[in-house]
């Protein structure tokens, strides 16, 4: 696990222990087991970026906080320069490039993703988090699994769906695959 995913979890540790909620609350809350949310603050799971949303939501912080230990201040407009928004790496397919870190009390949170190639046949593992969410391909492919169904975006194309179904994409054509992610 590299060091910026070690320095998010033990932020979120003690922001949760600041706020006097458990483990136990936090797991509910998050509809995952216990032991998936202890290996978050333990660095031995990666965090989906749609977990550490509503972990935000729930210690009542924005997510830019828990992404870089700063507190936002921005409240009528942030810039983030090209490939300068904070990185997060959730696992070795998936790359997450925050876009609006710095601005205080969002409604949404945008991402830059990409999607690394798969050298398995197998579907990609699937997530779902409350709300709703907007992708937009910006260059390569995408097979997006939603719901039992499977679609094929190309670049310029986009999806809007109700992400409390399960979903994951894989990037096609043996090209890594990039897209503007907004969490609703």
């Amino acid at each position: 696990m590299n060091e910026k995913m070690k320095e998010i979890a033990q932020r979120i540790s003690e922001l949760r222990e600041l706020s006097d909620i458990s483990i136990q609350e936090m797991s509910e809350f998050l509809k995952i087991p216990e032991e998936t949310y202890r290996g978050y603050e333990n660095c031995q799971t990666d965090i989906p970026a749609s977990d550490l949303f509503e972990i935000a939501h729930k210690l009542n912080v924005d997510m830019g906080l828990l992404l870089t230990g700063e507190e936002t201040r921005m409240n009528i407009f942030t810039v983030t320069r090209k490939d300068k928004g904070v990185r997060v790496e959730r696992r070795k397919q998936y790359q997450y490039e925050n876009l609006a870190e710095k601005f205080i009390h969002k409604k949404a949170e945008p991402f830059i993703v990409t999607v690394e190639t798969r050298n398995e046949t197998n579907k990609p593992s699937t997530n779902t988090h409350p709300g709703q969410e907007f992708d937009y391909v910006i260059q390569g492919s995408l097979k997006f699994y939603i719901h039992d169904n499977e679609i094929i975006l190309n670049e310029g194309d986009s999806i809007f769906f109700d992400s409390s179904y399960e979903h994951a994409m894989e990037a096609l054509n043996k090209k890594p695959a990039k897209f503007l992610a907004v969490i609703l």
